[in-house]
């Protein structure tokens, strides 16, 4: 990772060809850390110093905005010699981002073979294994002997994104067998490749969601995952650095939904971009809370009579609400990464309510104490009727934490789409409902 002083530490160079230098010896990483702290007019002049070989590996590295902002100031054949040379599935990422005029005349600028691997990629929808697969990898015949396939390896294939597997497939591509570099390294020369891959090829199909496909990978300890069509033909592969990708994102997603944050916001977005993804939520959670304070609007009188109850309502509210969301984190994380299914329903929310259980006895006890301390003599009932309460509103937090993203697994959307604001908006509604209707109820009933 490219420290602060090391930033400075070029910053302070001056001499050109002392500078081109230090960046051409550079990890690719650090070099594109350095151009994206640099203003947009120098950013173009840091660029041109690498060369060939490293300038598309440092372009892919670059987030999104400087990549945009170095396209607009190179020239045209510069442009086009990066694109050129970059990966299919790098190549797709970055023109999904841009303009479609800009994407339409960057790809009339790609050979035909580069071009008809991006449109491949392109064709599939976003999120999916065809979406995140490149189209380079290893291909290998059955009746290839071992000798034959590294030397065929080592002849056409050493720009592949990785040489780890080789797919073996018949004459219509369809995916037969896979078969390591280990293997194909200590086995005997004039061994068939046939005779020594593997039978049982883990495969993803194009259309399956990445999520899925990095749950796939982490669950058999891949390095890459064979992408089929309909037709069990092979088309691409996924490699362990597009999971990792593909893991951040889905982690980012997730936690940036139970918070209410639309889309996937950064840490440094500009503050517009900020308004734009927080406000909706916000603006929704202000139309859903009407809910809650609609809850409360026909007990004022109640509210009048035992004032206290204002002081007990924002602990309840609080403290089932924390409640919903542990236990709602704890299971969206489990389906996110596939510890959990839908089919673990019963099993998890048996676990949820016995835990709810011990937590709703102690968190009522608590509330009814600081209800007696905070009431009067003569409304020190309260305490009952809020221990009560808390009781029975941080066992239906615990169970809707859980029950509400499993449904939504099962009817297979994102449970993360079951946000923070939106279940505590819930609990507060059914909380303060049954609070205020209970204490109504004694009022009435005991004329306290």
């Amino acid at each position: 990772m490219l420290t602060q002083e090391a930033l400075t530490s070029l910053s302070d160079i001056t001499d050109w060809n002392q500078l081109k230098s230090e960046l051409n010896a550079m990890p690719a990483i650090d070099v594109g850390d350095y151009i994206d702290e640099l203003p947009s007019e120098q950013k173009a002049i840091a660029f041109r110093l690498l060369n060939k070989s490293n300038a598309t590996d440092v372009f892919e590295y670059l987030p999104q905005k400087s990549r945009e902002e170095l396209l607009g100031s190179l020239h045209d054949i510069h442009v086009q010699q990066i694109i050129e040379s970059m990966r299919p599935d790098d190549r797709a990422e970055l023109l999904d981002e841009l303009p479609a005029g800009v994407v339409k005349r960057l790809l009339q600028q790609l050979s035909p073979e580069e071009r008809h691997a991006t449109a491949t990629i392109l064709g599939y929808a976003e999120g999916t294994a065809g979406r995140v697969m490149t189209t380079e990898y290893v291909r290998l015949r059955q009746g290839l002997t071992v000798e034959e396939a590294i030397g065929k390896i080592r002849l056409n294939d050493k720009d592949k994104e990785t040489i780890y597997y080789a797919y073996v497939t018949d004459d219509n591509r369809k995916l037969k067998q896979i078969v390591s570099l280990r293997q194909l390294l200590f086995s005997l020369p004039n061994a068939l490749v046939k005779d020594i891959a593997s039978d049982r090829a883990i495969k993803a199909r194009t259309d399956m969601p990445q999520e899925e496909v990095a749950q796939l990978m982490k669950r058999y300890d891949l390095l890459a995952l064979p992408v089929v069509d309909r037709e069990d033909r092979l088309v691409g592969i996924v490699t362990i650095d597009d999971v990792v990708d593909i893991l951040e994102e889905e982690a980012t997603e997730d936690i940036q939904k139970l918070a209410g944050v639309s889309g996937d916001e950064e840490a440094l977005s500009p503050p517009l971009i900020t308004i734009q993804k927080r406000l909706p939520w916000l603006l929704g959670n202000i139309g859903l809370y009407v809910g809650a304070a609609s809850a409360i609007a026909p007990f004022q009188g109640t509210i009048a009579l035992v004032p206290v109850l204002a002081v007990i309502m924002p602990i309840l509210s609080n403290t089932s609400g924390n409640v919903g969301i542990q236990a709602l984190s704890v299971t969206v994380r489990g389906l996110g990464v596939g510890e959990v299914t839908p089919q673990d329903t019963l099993a998890i929310l048996r676990k949820e309510i016995l835990a709810g259980l011990g937590t709703a006895l102690a968190l009522g006890l608590a509330l009814a104490v600081l209800s007696l301390i905070w009431s009067s003599a003569v409304n020190r009932w309260v305490a009952l009727v809020a221990g009560l309460v808390m009781a029975i509103n941080v066992l239906v937090a615990a169970t809707l934490g859980t029950l509400l993203p499993m449904g939504l697994k099962r009817l297979k959307l994102d449970p993360a789409l079951i946000s923070g604001p939106l279940l505590t908006t819930i609990l507060d509604t059914v909380g303060f409902l049954t609070f205020l209707s209970l204490t109504s109820l004694f009022l009435h009933v005991f004329r306290v």
